[in-house]
C-alpha cells in the first residue's frame, strides 16, 4: 500500500541555476547530486532539513522522462510562469517573505489572509509558482465569508 510521498518533480530550465536558487535563496539542502547511466542525466534533489522523508527533483524536461516535443512544450510552460509547483510552509510568513525577497525571490502576491492561513506567492528561477503560506492554527476558517478571495 501506498505509505505516502517521497520524491516529487520540479520541471526546472537549468539545472545549475535551480539548484543555486532553491539552496541559497530558499534555504532548502542538496539531498542528491549525482550522473546516472550512460546518457548523462543529472538526479538533482533538494528538501527541507526539518522534512528529511521528502525531496524535490530539479529536473529539466527531456528524455528519459518525455519525447523532444513534449519537452519543449513543457519548457514553454515551465518558462511562461503557467505552472505551480506546490505549497511550501512556514511558520514565521512575514519574517520569511522579508527575507525570501532580500535574497532575491520574485514574490507575485505579498503575504495574505486566506481561510487556510497566511499566504504568498513567488517564483522560482525557471518560472514555476509555488504558494508560501503559513497555516492557519486549528485549520480551515469557515467562520466567516471568503467569497472573492481567490482574487
Amino acid at each position: 500500500m501506498i505509505r505516502g510521498l517521497k520524491i516529487s518533480t520540479v520541471w526546472v530550465l537549468d539545472q545549475d541555476r535551480a539548484k543555486d536558487f532553491y539552496t541559497e535563496k530558499l534555504g532548502l539542502e542538496v539531498r542528491t547530486d549525482l550522473t546516472m547511466g550512460d546518457g548523462g542525466m543529472r538526479w538533482l534533489t533538494v528538501g527541507a532539513g526539518s522534512q528529511p522523508d521528502v525531496e524535490l527533483t530539479l529536473m529539466v524536461p527531456g528524455p528519459p522522462a518525455m519525447d523532444p516535443e513534449s519537452a519543449e512544450m513543457v519548457k514553454k510552460l515551465v518558462s511562461k510562469g503557467v505552472l505551480g509547483a506546490g505549497v511550501l510552509t512556514t511558520d514565521d510568513i512575514h519574517g520569511d517573505y522579508k527575507t525570501l525577497k532580500e535574497r532575491g525571490v520574485e514574490f507575485l502576491q505579498e503575504p495574505q489572509e486566506r481561510p487556510y492561513g497566511t499566504e504568498a506567492l513567488f517564483r522560482d528561477d525557471s518560472g514555476n509558482w509555488f504558494s508560501f503560506t503559513q497555516p492557519r492554527e486549528g485549520g480551515l476558517d469557515t467562520s466567516k465569508d471568503w467569497e472573492g478571495w481567490a482574487n
